[in-house]
């Protein structure tokens, strides 16, 4: 099988390169992080990529398959047609090879501020929820933050700095929906200027892409609308 992979250092290189190497599947492993890693060990030491739990968890290996955003760890080499073109995530801060500046998502995501605000004394007990109330946070609990469905958004390409991205918007979502959180509606205002939250124009492309199968365009649809009614948006 032919790998064309995506190679800049920028200690040695003036422009990006790609590079084929040709493995056998049945020596590197059945996953595109099997195959990389093959390269790294046996055929090019000098590869850089991330990668941590191998089990579509962590979210460390996003990278451009194909020309779509997939995580190396669970991605069967079988179904990608040849030469498999991987390339980093598009849209962010290339380091090195397949390794990008996480940074403008990171950014993002901390501005949301993804941590439940409740009431300022501790509670005596836990703070219940209904089965339901806890359903509807599922979705946007199971994110992994691996930076897929933002570098996969052309308005995240375009304005990094005023367009949140699909992945913190999917995290502000999950506190903005929790019933415990007494923060509802300055965390809603905090989105509403400009187009921090606004940006997105439902291209889709960040349900097309999560690896968890998540749909960020809803809760920020849902969020819009909050917005809409409440006249908030300006």
């Amino acid at each position: 099988m032919k790998l064309r992979i995506f190679r800049f250092d920028p200690d040695r290189n003036d422009e990006p390169v790609e590079q084929e190497y040709e493995i056998d599947p049945a020596l590197a492993g059945p996953m595109l992080l099997d195959a990389l890693l093959y390269v790294r060990e046996h055929l090019d030491a000098s590869l850089a990529l991330r990668r941590s739990c191998r089990e579509g968890v962590c979210g460390s290996d996003g990278m451009n398959v194909n020309g779509v955003n997939v995580l190396a760890c669970i991605t069967p080499l079988a179904e990608l047609s040849e030469p498999v073109m991987i390339r980093p995530l598009p849209g962010l801060p290339l380091i090195r090879d397949l390794v990008v500046d996480m940074e403008p998502l990171l950014r993002n995501y901390r501005a949301v501020h993804p941590w439940l605000e409740a009431d300022v004394a501790p509670a005596e007990r836990e703070r219940l929820q209904t089965p339901a109330q806890r359903t509807a946070l599922q979705a946007a609990d199971e994110c992994i933050q691996c930076g897929c469905c933002s570098s996969a958004c052309p308005s995240f390409w375009w304005r990094p700095d005023e367009f949140a991205g699909p992945a913190a918007l999917l995290a502000a979502w999950r506190f903005v929906a929790d019933s415990r959180d007494v923060q509802t509606g300055p965390r809603l205002a905090g989105l509403a200027p400009g187009r921090r939250l606004f940006g997105c124009h439902g291209v889709m492309n960040c349900a097309a892409v999560c690896p968890k199968g998540l749909n960020p365009a809803a809760a920020i649809g849902t969020m819009k609308r909050w917005l809409l009614k409440s006249g908030q948006h300006r």
